[in-house]
C-alpha cells in the first residue's frame, strides 16, 4: 500500500519532462546500437492483409470504417508482422533495421499497475540472414539492447541524482521456460517469473508459445510472427514495486516451416491465404529479428513509479480513482 512516505519524487510537470528525456536518450541509443532507423508507423490497418497483430488469439483489435469509401480498419495491437513487411517494401539490407513508436488501444486488457487499456512501445525489426536463426544470435541481440538499458540507468542516474543510484545487475541472466518449470514445478509461469527476476536483477526467459512437458504453455504467443523455440521476454526485478515487471518481448521470427508449424498447433491455418502469410511462405520477406520494447513500462521502472497510470495517459474507473487517491499516487 502506497502512503505519503513513499510518493513520487516527481510532481506532474517534472514528470512529463523526465518522461520526454528518457525515451529521447533511449530510442536514440537502441537506433545506435542496433542499426535501426526511425520510421512512420500505421495506426491502423485493414484486417484484410494479415498484417494485424492477433496477439494471444483472443484479444479484439477495436475496429472502425471509413465511411465514404467503405473501407474497414482495426487499430494495430502491435507492429510485429507489418515490420517485415516494411523492412522488404523500404529496400533494407541484411543487418539494418527500423523501429516506430506503436499506439495501440487494447479495450479486452485487464487494467492493473502494469496494463491499462492504452499501449505505447517501440516496436523494432532488423534484417538477419537464414543461418543466425539460432538462440546463440537472439542471446547477443539480448544483451546488445541490456547494454542500452544500462546506459540509460546511468543517464537518468545523474539527471535524477535522487533516484536509486544502481537497479540493474552487470549482466542479463538466461533462462528458458522449460527449466523454469523443471525447477519449480508447483508455481505458476507468472510465480516463476517473479522468483527468477527477483533472483537475478534481470532475466531473458527463452522460449515462449510452444508446450512444455507439463503439456501447457509458460504463456502464449500468436503463432505467426515470433519462433517459438527462439525468443523471450526480458524482465526487471522492480524494487520500487517489489516485483518483476517486464519491458521487453521479442524474438527471431518465423521463417516458412516454423509458421506451417505453429499455424497447425493453433488451428490457424486458414491464414495463410491471407497475403502476408503468403509473402512468407513464398520467400518474399527476409529473415528478421524483431519485438517491442514497453515505453510507459520503461518509464515507470527507470523513475520509480507505482502505476502505469503515473507515466502515461489512460482511462480508470470510477474504484480505480479512488484507489489512486488513498495510495498517494498522481495520475497523469
Amino acid at each position: 500500500m502506497r502512503n505519503n512516505s513513499n510518493a513520487s519524487a516527481f510532481d506532474l510537470k517534472e514528470t512529463q519532462i523526465a518522461i520526454k528525456s528518457l525515451k529521447d536518450y533511449f530510442e536514440r541509443e537502441l537506433g545506435n546500437s542496433l542499426n535501426l532507423a526511425r520510421v512512420s508507423a500505421p495506426l491502423f490497418v485493414r484486417p484484410q492483409t494479415g498484417l494485424n497483430d492477433n496477439l494471444n488469439g483472443v484479444e479484439k483489435a477495436v475496429s472502425f470504417s471509413i465511411r465514404h469509401h467503405h473501407l474497414d480498419c482495426e487499430i494495430v495491437q502491435s507492429l510485429a508482422k507489418w515490420k517485415r513487411w516494411a523492412l522488404k517494401r523500404y529496400n533494407f539490407g541484411v543487418y539494418e533495421g527500423l523501429y516506430a513508436d506503436m499506439n495501440a488501444i487494447r479495450p479486452d486488457e485487464e487494467l492493473d499497475e502494469l496494463h491499462s487499456a492504452y499501449v505505447d512501445q517501440w516496436d523494432w525489426e532488423k534484417i538477419i540472414k537464414k543461418s543466425d536463426r539460432s538462440t546463440d544470435y537472439l542471446k547477443a541481440c539480448v544483451r546488445e539492447i541490456f547494454e542500452v538499458f544500462k546506459r540509460t540507468e546511468t543517464y537518468i542516474n545523474s539527471v535524477y541524482p535522487y533516484i536509486l543510484s544502481k537497479k540493474l545487475p552487470d549482466e542479463i541472466t538466461f533462462v528458458t521456460t522449460q527449466e523454469m518449470e523443471d525447477e519449480m514445478p508447483a508455481l505458476s509461469p507468472r510465480e516463476r517469473e517473479r522468483e527468477y527476476a527477483r533472483k537475478y536483477k534481470a532475466i531473458f526467459i527463452i522460449g515462449i508459445g510452444g508446450a512444455l512437458k507439463s503439456g501447457k504453455p509458460h504463456d502464449l504467443r500468436s503463432p505467426d510472427y515470433d519462433d517459438w523455440s527462439m525468443n523471450g521476454d526480458i524482465i526487471f526485478w522492480d524494487p520500487v514495486r517489489n516485483d518483476s515487471i517486464e519491458l521487453s518481448s521479442m524474438g527471431v521470427r518465423v521463417d516458412e516451416d516454423a509458421l506451417k508449424k505453429q499455424l497447425a498447433i493453433c488451428n490457424a491455418e486458414d491464414r495463410l491465404k491471407l497475403p502476408f502469410h503468403q509473402a512468407l511462405m513464398n520467400k518474399e520477406l527476409p529473415y528478421t529479428i524483431g519485438g517491442g520494447i514497453g515505453q510507459s513500462r520503461l518509464c515507470m521502472y527507470f523513475l520509480e513509479k507505482h502505476h502505469i497510470g503515473e507515466v502515461q495517459c489512460s482511462v480508470w474507473d470510477e474504484a480505480d480513482v479512488q484507489k489512486f487517491a488513498h495510495e498517494n499516487l498522481t495520475i497523469l
